[in-house]
């Protein structure tokens, strides 16, 4: 008798992560961007900077914020991706964005972007969605451009000697601004 074995793909379910999912998501978020684990996907930030991405107590802040909330996709009781997204005015901040590395490619960013930009227009009413990204990553802003951000020209300047974002590997490191149209 043969067996198929299950797909790998199954419906990504979402939730707003608790206290309990810190560590879990401190895990992802690294994974993510920092190291070598970074490298089997292409949003790695390795080459721009070395140290932490996030810590505990930076999770466990966006968690407790009001007017924020860091949603978690999982499939089949894993979690494979997150992103932060924050109630300010008349738009809704996206940060913290990561997915599992190994699964990067495939279409996981773009179904948890949607179901981001999805939330924030019907939880806040928002009629925009604003990112900061790293200037110098110009292959992640193309992503987000085909996805209908603009770029926006404003920057702001990396966090230097503030080792809670990293410690850089060039002295030419920015952020910038990217907003869509959403409501």
């Amino acid at each position: 008798m043969d067996t198929v074995p299950a797909p790998a793909t199954g419906e990504l379910l979402y939730r707003d992560a608790t206290e309990a999912d810190v560590e879990q998501l401190v895990a992802l978020v690294e994974s993510a961007y920092r190291g070598v684990s970074s490298q089997l996907g292409w949003t790695t930030e390795a080459d721009l900077l070395e140290g932490q991405r996030t810590d505990s107590q930076g999770v466990l802040d966006i968690i407790r914020s009001e007017g924020s909330r860091l949603l978690m996709a999982e499939r089949n009781g894993e979690l494979i991706a997150c992103c932060q997204l924050a109630h300010r005015g008349d738009h809704a901040y996206f940060g913290m964005f990561a997915v599992r590395p190994g699964l990067q490619g495939g279409g996981v960013g773009r179904q948890v972007l949607a179901e981001a930009e999805r939330l924030a227009v019907e939880k806040w009413g928002v009629r925009a969605m604003h990112m900061t990204v790293i200037s110098a990553r110009e292959e992640l802003i193309a992503w987000y451009e085909r996805r209908g951000y603009r770029r926006t020209g404003e920057t702001t300047p990396f966090p230097y000697g503030d080792e809670r974002f990293g410690l850089p590997l060039r002295d030419d490191l920015a952020f910038e601004l990217l907003v869509k149209p959403i409501g």
